[in-house]
């Protein structure tokens, strides 16, 4: 898998070729993949962080990201571990192309975020709401700047606050 063009200031993360694998046999809820033919275009893929288009073969799983993350790192978020529902490629795809341009994923001006700050035990420790500008990256980057400026912060997780969904994390280092 490749990663996207060095200009963020900080990396939007896809979920792992490895957990992809994994969640491509069994989600995080343990339910077998139910792969489908994308009919519309939109939804965020987290495989390769880039919307569905019309003919992808894809699957929504369910996910847990911190879960994934403290198995990594032997961190143990315990309550703070949620699990929820994310579009991926039915079939391995590539991940992320460089050729992408760069950019932060899902970065539509106006939408909502959620911006979710994770200490390295795995505990959450703030957050905030970003209303993407036109443009983005700097409002992004300003954020991830803020969160990373207080040590205790390893991880930050983006979500949709429409449906609460997981959209790519950025780790500190």
């Amino acid at each position: 898998m490749t990663t996207m063009t060095a200009t963020t200031a900080y990396l939007p993360r896809p979920i792992s070729p490895t957990v992809l694998g994994e969640l491509r046999v069994a989600d995080d809820a343990g339910q077998p993949l139910a792969a489908f033919t994308a009919d519309e275009d939109g939804s965020p893929l987290r495989c390769c962080l880039r919307p569905v288009e019309v003919g992808d073969r894809i699957a929504l799983v369910s996910y847990a990201p911190l879960r994934r993350w403290a198995a990594e790192t032997g961190a143990a978020p315990g309550a703070y571990d949620e699990q929820g529902p994310v579009f991926i490629h039915a079939e391995e795809c590539g991940g992320v192309a460089a050729a992408d341009g760069g950019g932060y994923p899902f970065d539509r001006a106006g939408a909502l975020r959620t911006v979710r700050r994770y200490s390295a035990d795995g505990h959450i420790l703030g957050g905030r709401l970003l209303e993407i500008p036109d443009p983005a990256e700097e409002a992004f980057d300003a954020v991830f700047e803020e969160a990373f400026a207080d040590p205790e912060v390893a991880l930050v997780h983006v979500r949709a606050v429409e449906y609460g969904c997981f959209l790519f994390e950025v780790r500190r280092g």
